[in-house]
Order: structure tokens, then sequence, then C-alpha cells
């Protein structure tokens, strides 16, 4: 009963929302997006700073993603990418419903013998590439919502490409962090001019099974993706441990990066996020840190994606489609710069920054948790670049100015 009391509000407070605002919301405002959701008749929720000033939008019919957030209220920008074409068309794609949102969840691995995506013995290519509707155009329960935090589950059955199947309980909670808890996950004080919103994710898998998962059978994991406008001004930027003997990152996803769009300096990466040209980075167990970023110089917003690493060693499912020489052997950060594909045609565009848990060697009735943190700031770039230097060790100059 909660469950759609919360839903029935957040409709009723949205159409209240459309009614007053629809003529002075302008597009790329959080009001604008949140509006739109409204008048597409989409029920959201909403967690909210108690002055209003931070928001996160959440949608449950969309799996409970993240569609959008803002530092700013209704008024202030909104900055996760939503497709609106996609939005507005209100068919189900039984291949893929590109909806948008900085954070989604899917379950890895995307390609290989364990595959969710690809049926037993099919070619792993586009045409029989196909996202599990758990994931794409199902919605999550409600368990619980506030104006600080929202709970969603959801069980599934699934199937790999090895015929071995699963029956997964998920459990996906969304928190919104207050300044003071903000300044803690970080060590650091935030400069009282600089705006900010920030939030937590918990995504929980439980083998709901009568068998233990293993990587004998496959073993799944939280893949967590947040996709966002794209620009010319902006630079995705990851430090990695300079110690790490293996290949320190993963650039022959779509064909290798060109080295004008891909800087690989003493202790960081810089990656080219315009829109233009399709590619994927990623970072490998040993090479990855527990934080990454990107930073738009032109409209000066950092974000921030930190998330846990659990202690020991760990088995990261490899994503790369078609045969493999270890399925186990995946990355831990990935980011996806949108472009034209081979045959002109473009989904975006938008970038993607991504992290995922290891996978998950459960025993019938256990659970594993992947835990991330989602933070954009606003503000000076004197403010910004100071963050950046003490959480990354980052030039924020050298940033902006790596391509």
């Amino acid at each position: 009963m909660k469950r759609i009391i919360n839903i029935a509000l957040a409709v009723l407070l949205l159409a209240g929302s459309t009614a007053c605002n629809d003529k002075t919301n302008e597009m790329g405002t959080y009001g604008y997006d949140l509006d739109y959701f409204a008048s597409r008749n989409v029920p959201v929720l909403e967690l909210k700073s108690p002055d209003g000033q931070a928001r996160v939008m959440l949608i449950p019919s969309f799996q409970g993603r993240v569609m959008t957030s803002t530092t700013g209220g209704e008024k202030g920008q909104s900055y996760g990418w939503i497709n609106y074409k996609a939005v507005a068309e209100g068919a189900v794609n039984p291949q893929f419903n590109p909806f948008g949102g900085e954070e989604r969840f899917w379950i890895g691995p995307e390609g290989g013998p364990f595959s969710w995506y690809f049926k037993p013995g099919a070619e792993q290519d586009y045409a029989n590439w196909v996202v599990p509707s758990v994931i794409d155009s199902e919605a999550f329960d409600v368990e619980s919502s506030s104006e600080s935090e929202a709970v969603f589950t959801k069980e599934a059955l699934l199937t790999n490409a090895t015929g071995n199947e699963f029956k997964i309980g998920i459990r996906r909670a969304v928190k919104l962090l207050d300044k003071q808890a903000l300044e803690n996950l970080l060590g650091i004080s935030i400069p009282a001019g600089v705006r900010s919103v920030a939030y937590g994710t918990e995504s929980t898998l439980t083998n709901l099974g009568t068998s233990p998962w293993t990587k004998e059978t496959g073993m799944p994991s939280v893949w967590l993706l947040g996709m966002y406008p794209p620009s010319p001004s902006t630079t995705v930027f990851i430090p990695y441990n300079k110690d790490f003997e293996g290949r320190i990152v993963n650039d022959e996803y779509f064909g290798k990066v060109p080295s004008d769009r891909l800087i690989v300096d003493d202790g960081m990466i810089y990656f080219k996020i315009d829109g233009q040209y399709r590619a994927k980075i990623g970072l490998p167990a040993g090479s990855a840190k527990d934080i990454c970023g990107s930073y738009d110089s032109k409209a000066g917003v950092l974000n921030i994606l930190k998330y846990t690493v659990p202690e020991g060693d760990n088995d990261y499912v490899n994503g790369q489609w078609g045969p493999q020489e270890d399925p186990f052997s995946g990355d831990v950060i990935n980011s996806y710069n949108d472009g034209p594909t081979e045959t002109g045609t473009i989904m975006g565009p938008f970038y993607e920054i991504e992290t995922s848990s290891p996978g998950a060697p459960l025993v019938p009735g256990a659970s594993m948790t992947h835990t991330q943190y989602t933070i954009h700031l606003e503000g000076s770039f004197e403010d910004l670049a100071s963050i950046a230097r003490d959480l990354f060790g980052a030039d924020l100059e050298k940033v902006s100015k790596a391509f």
C-alpha cells in the first residue's frame, strides 16, 4: 500500500509542477526533465535536500534507475543524459530500450560464455544481442521511499550463454548524501561556494536458486552505467596504480583508441568525451583505483564516481563479445564515448562512466553488494581544482587542456 501511495503522490506532485512550470523550465534544466516525465505519465520518485536544491530523480518503471540529478533545484542543470525520443515513443523494443539515465542497473557479463545478452549457441554480434527485459523494460517494485532514500526490489530468472539458469534476487537502495556525509566520504572539506549533489547506491544480488554460483557455471556481477551529455569541453580522467605490472588500460573494445583521444600519463588516464567517435576503455583490477571522474570546463562541473573495492583477490567478469581465453579477466572501471557506428547511425550521442562488482561466488541464500557514489560539484575553477588535487592528485588545468 505504501508503494502505491508514494507513486500516486509523485504523479500528483508532478502534475502540479507541470501546470506551473511548463512555460518557464528550459531544456537542460532539472525542472524541464521533471515536467517531461509528467507529461508522458511516467511516475518518478524524488530525493531532495531540505532546501530543495540538491535533487535526485528516480524512475521505478525504469528499474529504479537514477534518471538525472541537480545541485540547483528546478532551475539547475540536469546532469543525466535522457533519450527523449525513446521515452516519447513509449513502445518496448525487444532488443534494447536506451532511455538514458545517469545510473542504471545491469548485470554482467555482456559477452563470452557466461553472457546474459546472447542465447546459447548464438554468434555474439549485434544482431543477436538482446538486453534481458528484467534490466531493460520491466518495472522494479518500490519497497520503501522517503525524501532521502528509496529501495527497489526485483526477482529475475536468467539463462546465460552456456545454458545455466540462475534465480537472482535484486535489491537496489539509493540514498541522498548531505554535505557533511559527503565530506566524511571523501575526507575533504567542500568550499562554501561549491554546490553539490551526491547519492550512494547499494546494489545487492542474492542467490535464490538451489545451486552455487561458481566459475564453472558463471557468476553474475553488478554493472552500473552512468550516461551523461558529451561536449568538446569534457574530459574523463581516471587515476591508475603506477606499480601495476599488467596492461594499464584496455582500449580495444571497438578498435584501438587513437592517441588524440586517449592519453596514458604518469598515474592518470585522459579520455576525450565529445560524442563524435565511438570508443570504449576499461581498467582491470590491479590497475584501477576506487575513484574516477570527468570535468566539463565550460560548464564548471566536476563529476566524481567512487565505489567499493572488496578486499583480497576477486574475479571480474569479462564483457568482451565472442570467444574468451579467460572469462574472469574483466575490467572494473569503463568509460564509453558515443559516436557513429559503421553504418553511420548514432544512438545518442552520450558518454558513459561505468563500474562493476566482481562476479558473485554465492551459495544458495547468500548475497553480495556493490556500493557506488555519484557526486556532482559546480563551482569556480579554483575551488574545483583544489578538490581534484586533494582527491585525485590531478591538475584540473591539465585535465581541461588534455585535448
